[in-house]
């Protein structure tokens, strides 16, 4: 679950989540941002489709630090409030001033609220902080500053043929099954495979590449933020840091935050993303552990390690593009 919060406290966080969007009323609310208020409360606080967001309490930042009792709905609230302000698709001082003042109120003290405090003004060390930021999640690992396009294409120069071939071999397994499924992504996109000169490091695209299989989020622009928001829930480590901002930089706001990810404008859709985050959350196997074994499921269909792994299904108009949740 992202949060256990009673019918109040969803409230209290969804009338402050209704603030930021509108920069305490600076800002008319937008239909992304009243589209995303009402998918949080269904998806994320379960209250249902109904809700007035016009009648969402009015709360101060102190005020809702005092309704919310628990430091894990503090971290969780100020979460989904980081997301407010970037819903339009723009970076707006008002939205990210209000934003601070909420998680200064909740005491919560992250990395990604200094990427958000630094946007504004200071965006090339947001960006590498970002960069910093993911490869720490996804590899626990330190990043020295390095290409960062030497760390995703690490077979430049030197490929690894055996890799590749291992890669191509799951061409042949049977249609319907976890590597064939893998398989068919790389060559309906034109992918090198890991092993290939421009081929994507492994140790990414395979966990990568593996969550858009089992999560039915195609390879779009829309189904990368997508699968990113859905790792974000599967993969608890620097979520917001490592997944959430970067891809909703990268594909909303249109900042590239490296060559290889490329950047798009205008891709979230508000309702589907709150679905994403939730459906990640009720993953039982985090595909980005150090133990879990792409190769010990290639032969197994898709189906049966959805229902293994306990994938929540996807419905179509939740998709992006076309699903693979057949």
């Amino acid at each position: 679950m992202l949060i256990q919060a009673d019918v109040g406290e969803a409230k209290a966080i969804l009338g402050a989540m209704l603030r930021v969007a509108t920069a305490n009323g600076r800002h008319a609310l937008s239909d992304p941002c009243a589209s995303g208020l009402r998918a949080a409360a269904q998806y994320v606080f379960h209250l249902g489709h109904n809700i007035r967001v016009d009648e969402l309490p009015d709360i101060s930042p102190v005020e809702l630090a005092s309704r919310l009792v628990t430091r894990e709905q503090a971290e969780a609230a100020s979460r989904f409030l980081a997301v407010m302000p970037l819903v339009d698709g723009r970076l707006d001082d008002a939205r990210i001033d209000l934003f601070l003042q909420y998680v200064d109120a909740l005491e919560v003290r992250a990395d990604y609220v200094t990427e958000l405090a630094e946007a504004c003004g200071h965006l090339d060390w947001v960006l590498h902080d970002m960069t910093r930021q993911n490869i720490k999640s996804l590899w626990d690992e330190p990043w020295d500053g390095q290409d960062i396009m030497e760390v995703i294409l690490p077979y430049r120069q030197r490929a690894d043929l055996d890799l590749a071939s291992r890669y191509q071999a799951l061409g042949t397994l049977a249609p319907g099954t976890v590597g064939r499924a893998f398989w068919e992504i790389y060559k309906l996109n034109g992918y090198a495979f890991p092993g290939q000169e421009q081929g994507v490091n492994a140790r990414f695209g395979t966990p990568h590449d593996s969550t858009h299989v089992l999560s039915g989020y195609d390879t779009s622009p829309q189904g990368e933020i997508l699968v990113s928001t859905f790792t974000a829930g599967m993969h608890p480590k620097l979520p917001m840091e490592g997944h959430i901002l970067p891809v909703i930089f990268s594909w909303h706001l249109g900042i590239e935050i490296n060559a290889f990810a490329k950047s798009a404008r205008g891709q979230l859709d508000p309702e589907k993303f709150w679905v994403a985050w939730v459906r990640g959350s009720q993953m039982k196997t985090d595909l980005f552990a150090r133990d879990w074994d792409f190769w010990s499921v290639i032969d197994v269909p898709v189906a049966t390690v959805r229902n293994r792994y306990r994938v929540p299904g996807l419905d179509p108009r939740h998709a992006a593009g076309s699903p693979l949740m057949s």
